[in-house]
């Protein structure tokens, strides 16, 4: 909960000889001055700003006399400092203020600056102060002096004759005997009788410190034994004195006492810490838990760090920090969770791998509120090997200063029932908490986060799983830093306490006096407005927020009244507006649970408070009210050891077996935190029940309190929440633990199923301990998920020339910290199902089977166990794997689990896991059966290797057969590497799981991945005279079409081949056209090569109607409908009807009865020269609709047929067709307006769009009808011509047929396909009555063509030709009419598609006008 932060900053010494350099520092108590010893020097430093102060300087005479410096100790007021020498001396010097008023550095700020208005206590924080230091009294002990230590008001000094000397400050031993250390007792424990002593005379004490809320001394002796001597009465004599040591430390050297949680930490010889604690009962010594590397974290330097050198705990005594002999810092949590190693990663090594020096430290102090460590290195053998040009920087001592972040739990610990992680530095706060803007809809205090942050989504959804709070928790890995105001800053540095409200929007900072808050909404800082005010309170007890209030307990420094204050946050910050209630303790902890205030005091009793919102118009407050005090005092030997306190609603009951259900939220049973022992205090319900009705509303009675239960030890953190889901009971009302180097534990509800009566037998709770690789700092109950932080290290020697090896930024790397979260719910299924509690696990897996990453969950469980137990070496009597198997195999995602697990696991543990979860062959049918592809895939992977080829030679035929039908594309192309692996032998390289499927393959085809088609130049940039289009080889590109080219002859191929055939097969039989172009594009088929083979067989057309109507529905593609103009005429009395009438449905009767073949060749050439010249009107509508002739003719008709232009025409093309426009129109009925022509043009527009498909199926049916060209399949050409109504298509195949050798099976295929259309048309579908009738004459042709079975060369008939001669002309003034606009890529490929098709009518033997003019016009 300490992380390092940037690099450590340097301070500089005076300059001076090595023998002047610093070797020893030592804080005040309360942080503000350090003392610095040189040999013969005392200097003074200020710590903000890190300044010297002032420096004694020994002379030499008296040098001699008294040695060399060594240690030093402060008083406690600060106002002298004993300094002990090598020679048996001790030096008292007194601190005094120099010069009265006078500052040493003072800021200077600009005239009319608003920091110049006579703030109190102003100069004294600014700036540091002038002292003196001089030398009152010299005390000779006469043998050296081990250590120094601060007891109360008198001085503890060890010297090596083995005395202990108790000494007055003024520089008096107080009359009192030296104590000789041989005729203490010591004992295992105080309860001996008698204990031994030392015995030999040569002992002394190495190292002391003083315990105050053990009240007594660790010590360390010179031979490494340890111990702890305590006095047994008031009275500080021999008699009075008992020692008890541990039996098992032989090899220490140093010590550091823990105040608040009664810890001793032993440094040992060996390079790990023993951390003791004292017995209650026995007094004896416990070993609490220990502090070392391992070999699996530091392989390299385990064993190898020398002694344990200095141990120093931080000021709120949360984390440790060690040193060793040969270098190198860690940092610890009380308990003994690792959080800093400086022997590892950047710390260790240059970036280019290089081992560097570890720093050797000989002194180090924490400095105020530990936002600081004072390190002074010690110059051994790490500059040894420097070149000789040392900068002179280096030359120079100094002090190094390494900055450290923390978390507000360590100094706050009602924070911990938030979800947010908030830490605080020296000038900043760092939020895990999105942006707050996204979040600005408050909600109540007890309802949940799930209508937060406008139901923003989580970052793991897949979809639309919404995960409530997610996103702004887990949001991004950035922290949101806060800097905290500098005006607030300059006068109450340091920052102790910091809080943020439920909703992550306001935080509030408490520092030397006052407090300040801000908002993350409007990005600013709200400080008191009279600054008196602020200087006037001290926070004592910390500050929590309820709703928009602050809650804080502080000192009134003027009245000299311990007070509870409340202060609103919308409101101006001032005393005015605070609601005080008057206390008569001063408090030390204070904690906030829904609308209660609890507050732990420093008589060990415990108030409760209840707090209400009060509004009196427009002035809102909160109004407070005293529910109960209870006295702690019995159980409580100190009350600086409470770490925390908390109201929660977690009982020993878990709601079931109480008699009023509702008072299982209600029953607030206290959590106490004493020195690491959780300690429960419930409600006592077996007394008389206070019923609701009974209490009068205002007051409310709370029931007594039961005798406090201890829960758990080596506690550092505990989170509760007050919501309340039906849902996650479980989360919900558990109770989270975080233990140091244990880990991490959770009080688990257990409920019974279906509502029943619990087994009065059957715990109703249980403690489950686990362990997570990060330090919880929040825990999001409903996500099952610890949130934490982790310091992370970026080196940044690479970017500074070697000469400079010697600046920080090259000895140290750039240290920053980083968000990070971790799930530790497969560790609670794990251990209920360890416990056979199979039920309770299947319940709470249901209830967070929603979460996105419960599938993880699951694998993560089964991976643990399968490692733990296939790789143990002994046999297990009762494995769990079975265990863990059954209970996946309730869920859904039981054969992925599996199989990703097996994935990600080594080959040889694969037998014991199959032999619990079941057969592969067996879970890959079971996957085929779910339709689970991606999965099955995955199985096969396994089959492959623990089967024979065969064998997953015929599931991957299966899973590939399978696919095919399904169109999964991505899984098609692995499976023909993977078959084609099997048959070459490549087995050992297995294809990927495909993970998911393209987005691109379910839908259209991919033409731009084997496209066989291109064009030269885009249509946009076209000529406007002509499109150049160029023809490339139809060849599949890419490695798909050297596939089935270079290897066709190997058995494998044709395998893979048949099952390919064969699907293709099957998807012509069936009509589905659509799904035969994705698999053409998708796998590289060599579609044209195969119908050529297929043409008679496969590829034919057995039913055109049925294959028309399947076309329609599979592209999407409308019927071509009849408007309703063409029926009633529209020009009634001038009127035009109504849009609503336009459109009949396609399935109508007939309306056309007389427009039959009775129409007369010449109106049939009309129509063919008018559709010729039209083309489509526009490049977005299809070709034009070819029903508008046979319609408009009622009403409209040319003035005068110039030559060949066209003889009819609809209004649309009027407007589109500039060819069109030179003609002049004559109205047939006189009062048709120019109004009308608009509508007609509008219905005319209608009816185009109405009757035309999407623009994707167009360019695949242009697409597919280029393939069944090229391939030769007419009979298909044909019905995508019908389907795209261009005559011009259908007009090129007939004579294609009536010019080549065509096949007579397919003539009569095409003639019978067509009369058959024909028929439907007249009963069905009356839209393609027009087509049908345009193309008429050629039908007759061609069915002439099949009774005679004539040759096609001798046949050349009259009517084509007149019709081509009519169109080419037109067609040449269309083409450069219409190519201005841009032609879509899709309408540019179709149009190239159509090109293809030159070669083929080449071979015909028609004049250049028939091609030019008839496939010219489908250009679109």
């Amino acid at each position: 909960m300490y992380f390092l932060s940037g690099w450590p900053k340097r301070l500089l010494c005076p300059p001076g000889s090595p023998a002047e350099a610093p070797f020893h520092v030592q804080s005040d108590p309360q942080r503000a001055f350090f003392a610095v010893l040189a040999p013969a020097r005392l200097s003074i430093w200020y710590s903000r700003p890190s300044v010297l102060i002032v420096t004694y300087k020994e002379s030499t005479k008296s040098s001699a006399q008294f040695g060399s410096y060594k240690q030093t100790e402060w008083r406690p007021d600060s106002t002298m400092i004993a300094v002990s020498t090598a020679n048996g001396y001790i030096l008292f010097f007194h601190i005094t203020s120099a010069r009265g008023d006078k500052y040493l550095y003072e800021p200077v700020y600009p005239k009319g600056s608003p920091q110049m208005k006579g703030t109190p206590h102003f100069k004294e924080e600014q700036c540091a102060p002038a002292l003196n230091l001089d030398m009152r009294k010299i005390l000779d002990l006469q043998a050296p002096i081990t250590s120094l230590q601060s007891v109360l008001e008198d001085l503890l000094v060890a010297t090596s004759d083995g005395l202990l000397h108790l000494i007055h400050w003024e520089g008096m031993t107080n009359g009192r005997k030296a104590i000789n250390l041989c005729t203490v007792p010591f004992s295992v424990d105080l309860q001996s009788s008698r204990g031994s002593y030392l015995g030999f005379a040569d002992v002394y004490v190495r190292d002391m410190e003083y315990c105050a809320t053990l009240d007594g001394f660790a010590v360390v002796f010179n031979d490494g034994k340890v111990g702890f001597i305590t006095p047994v009465s008031s009275r500080f004599t021999a008699e009075q004195l008992h020692g008890v040591w541990p039996q098992d430390v032989v090899d220490g050297t140093c010590v550091a006492v823990n105040n608040k949680y009664r810890l001793m930490a032993f440094g040992c010889a060996s390079g790990s810490v023993q951390v003791y604690t004292v017995d209650n009962t026995s007094g004896a010594m416990l070993l609490s838990h220990k502090l070392e590397l391992t070999a699996k974290q530091y392989p390299d330097i385990w064993n190898k760090t020398g002694a344990v050198k200095l141990i120093r705990w931080s000021p709120d005594n949360s984390v440790v920090i060690v040193t060793w002999e040969y270098g190198g810092l860690s940092l610890w949590s009380v308990f003994g969770a690792q959080l800093i190693c400086t022997l590892g990663g950047d710390f260790a090594y240059r970036s280019d791998g290089i081992k560097k020096d570890p720093l050797k430290i000989s002194s180090m102090s924490w400095g105020a509120e530990g936002y600081h460590l004072w390190v002074i290195s010690g110059f051994g053998s790490q500059h040894s090997e420097i070149e000789s040009d040392l900068r002179s920087v280096m030359k120079q001592p100094s002090i190094l200063l390494f900055q450290f972040i923390k978390s507000a739990l360590t100094v706050n610990p009602c924070m911990s029932n938030q979800e947010q992680v908030l830490l605080q530095g020296e000038d900043r706060l760092y939020l895990n908490c999105g942006e707050a803007s996204q979040s600005q809809n408050p909600r109540s205090s007890s309802a949940h986060a799930k209508h937060q942050l406008g139901r923003e989504k989580s970052l793991f959804a897949d979809g639309g799983l919404e995960s409530p709070s997610l996103s702004t928790l887990l949001g991004h890995r950035h922290w949101h830093v806060v800097q905290i105001s500098s005006t607030y800053l300059e006068s109450n540095w340091p920052i102790r306490f910091s809080a943020i409200d439920k909703l992550g929007q306001n935080i509030a900072v408490v520092g030397k006096f006052g407090f300040a808050h801000y908002s993350l909404l409007t990005k600013k800082w709200k400080l008191f407005g009279n600054i008196t005010q602020e200087q006037n309170m001290i926070v004592t007890g910390g500050l929590a927020w309820w709703n928009d209030f602050m809650v804080l307990a502080c000192y009134n420094i003027s009245d000299h009244q311990e007070e509870l204050r409340v202060y609103l946050r919308t409101s101006n910050l001032d005393n005015a507006f605070a609601h005080v209630t008057k206390t008569q303790v001063e408090t030390l902890l204070l904690s906030v649970f829904r609308d209660m205030i609890i507050v732990f005091r420093a008589d060990c009793s415990i108030c409760l408070y209840s707090i209400e919102r009060k509004s009196d118009g427009a002035h809102t407050s909160a109004g407070i009210q005293v529910l109960q005090e209870v006295s702690m005092s019995r159980y409580i030997p100190h009350p600086f050891l409470v770490v925390s306190v908390t109201l929660t609603s977690v009982s020993t009951e878990n709601g079931i077996t109480l008699k009023m259900p509702q008072q299982a939220r209600d029953a607030e049973s206290i959590m106490l935190n004493l020195a690491g022992q959780l300690i429960m205090v419930q409600r006592d319900r077996s007394g008389p029940q206070i019923r609701e009705k009974d209490s009068h509303p205002n007051q409310r009675k709370l029931l007594p309190l039961c005798p406090p239960v201890v829960l758990a030890q080596s506690v550092e953190n505990v989170w509760t929440t007050c919501r309340a889901d039906k849902q996650k009971r479980h989360l919900l009302e558990a109770l989270w633990l975080s233990c140091g180097g244990a880990g991490m534990k959770v009080w688990l509800p257990l409920f019974p199923r279906d509502h029943r009566k619990p087994h009065s037998f059957l715990s109703q709770r249980i403690m489950l301990p686990f362990h997570i690789n990060i330090y919880p700092l929040a825990v999001l109950f409903e996500d099952a998920l610890v949130l934490g932080a982790v310091n992370d290290t970026v080196p940044y020697d690479s970017v500074y020339p070697r000469s400079s090896r010697e600046q920080l930024e090259v000895l140290f790397p750039f240290c920053v910290v980083e968000r990070t979260s971790q799930i530790y719910l497969h560790h609670i299924l794990r251990q209920l199902l360890v416990r056979n509690l199979g039920e309770q696990a299947l319940l709470l897996a249901q209830s967070c089977a929603a979460l996105p990453y419960f599938p993880h969950v699951l694998e993560l469980m089964l991976h643990e166990v399968l490692e733990e137990e296939a790789t143990s070496r002994e046999p297990i009597p009762d494995p769990l794997l079975p265990t863990v198997a059954k209970f996946i195999t309730e869920f859904p995602l039981f054969l992925q689990t599996v199989v990703h697990c097996a994935r990600k696991t080594e080959y040889a543990l694969w037998n014991y896991l199959f032999a619990a979860v079941g057969n592969p062959k067996d879970l890959f049918e079971e996957c085929l059966m779910a339709q689970d592809l991606d999965t099955a895939a995955s199985y096969l992977i396994i089959l492959q290797n623990m089967e024979a080829p065969a064998v997953s030679r015929q599931h991957a035929t299966l899973l590939f057969n399978t696919a095919l039908e399904q169109g999964k594309w991505d899984l098609c192309r692995h499976m023909i590497r993977f078959l084609k692996a099997i048959g070459s032998g490549e087995s050992e390289t297995p294809p990927p799981t495909p993970t998911a499927q393209e987005p691109s393959s379910g839908g259209g085809f991919e033409f731009f991945r084997n496209r066989s088609i291109s064009l030269s130049q885009s249509a946009e940039n076209a000529a406007p005279s002509k499109f150049s289009l160029q023809k490339t080889l139809s060849m599949p590109s890419g490695p798909s079409g050297k596939r089935w080219s270079k290897d066709s002859d190997c058995a494998e191929n044709m395998y893979i081949d048949m099952m390919l055939w064969r699907h293709a097969r099957r998807l012509l039989e069936a009509v589905r056209l659509k799904d035969l172009g994705c698999f053409t594009a998708q796998l590289g088929f060599e579609l044209i090569g195969w119908l050529c083979k297929e043409r008679t067989r496969a590829a034919r057309v057995d039913n055109f109607v049925a294959a028309l109507r399947r076309l329609h529905k599979d592209f999407l593609w409308p019927f071509p409908i009849i408007p309703a103009s063409s029926i009633s005429s529209p020009f009634k009395n001038g009127k035009y009807r109504t849009v609503g009438e336009q459109l009949f449905k396609s399935q109508s009767a007939d309306p056309f009865p007389n427009l039959d073949a009775e129409a007369g060749v010449s109106a049939m050439q009309r129509s063919q020269s008018w559709l010729g010249s039209v083309g489509p009107p526009h490049p977005e509508l299809d070709t034009a609709s070819s029903h508008g002739p046979q319609m408009q003719d009622a009403f409209l008709s040319p003035l005068s047929n110039k030559g060949d232009a066209c003889s009819i025409g609809s209004a649309t093309d009027l407007t589109e067709s500039s060819s069109m426009a030179d003609g002049d129109w004559t109205v047939v009925e006189e009062n048709f307006s120019t109004l009308s022509l608009t509508q007609s043009e509008l219905e005319h527009i209608s009816m185009e769009l109405a009757s035309k498909g999407p623009h994707k199926s167009q360019v695949q049916l242009r697409y597919l009808l280029h393939i069944f060209m090229e391939a030769g399949c007419l009979d298909w050409c044909i019905v995508i011509g019908l389907i795209l109504r261009e005559s011009s298509v259908i007009t090129q195949i007939l004579a294609i047929i009536q010019s080549s050798e065509a096949d007579g099976e397919m003539l009569q295929n095409i003639t019978t396909g067509l009369r058959a259309v024909d028929q439907w048309a007249a009963t069905d579908c009356p839209g393609y009555k027009p087509f049908l009738n345009i193309i008429k004459p050629q039908l007759q042709k061609l069915s002439e063509i099949t009774e005679e079975q004539v040759e096609p060369d001798a046949f050349q008939p009259v009517t084509t030709g007149k019709s081509v001669e009519q169109a080419s002309p037109r067609a040449e003034e269309r083409r450069g009419s219409c190519s201005h606009g841009a032609v879509p890529q899709g309408e540019a490929l179709g149009t190239s598609a159509v090109s293809r098709r030159e070669e083929d009518a080449a071979r015909a033997e028609e004049e250049e006008p028939f091609q030019d003019g008839t496939y010219d016009c489908s250009v679109s």
